[in-house]
């Protein structure tokens, strides 16, 4: 796994976003499983429907980080998912549209991990063409 970045980034992410989405239950008790409300995780406004998305990332992470191209393709669609969310988010805080409770804190992580998302998923583990002899 150390060879390969796009596995050691999902297993990471998806440890992480797991282990957030768990912990998110704890603080999200009374709360409507879609409202435009949260309660803070740390400095994250977190509702019940944004703790299981980010159980649903983590896991889907953590199955890709078997396989090196199972990790690149989902590195990559998670960090074009997480782009929007990210840019769509800027506009969302404060709408009735906001069904998973995003706040500033939330787009900034969303965008950061689009960025390295995107980065590892487009740049690390390309498949070399071998080099054939030319007379």
């Amino acid at each position: 796994m150390t060879s390969s970045p796009n596995r050691l980034v999902a297993t990471v992410f998806g440890a992480v976003y797991l282990l957030v989405g768990l912990a998110g239950f704890l603080v999200t008790g009374g709360l409507p499983f879609a409202g435009q409300q949260g309660n803070a995780l740390v400095v994250f406004d977190v509702n019940p429907l944004h703790n299981v998305v980010n159980l649903g990332i983590g896991l889907a992470l953590l199955l890709a980080s078997r396989s090196v191209a199972g990790a690149r393709a989902t590195n990559t669609t998670i960090g074009a998912v997480y782009l929007l969310v990210g840019v769509l988010g800027l506009f969302l805080i404060g709408s009735g549209a906001n069904i998973l409770a995003l706040n500033g804190a939330d787009n900034v992580l969303h965008l950061a991990s689009a960025v390295l998302l995107l980065a590892v998923g487009l740049g690390a583990d390309k498949a070399t063409a071998p080099r054939t002899a030319t007379a």
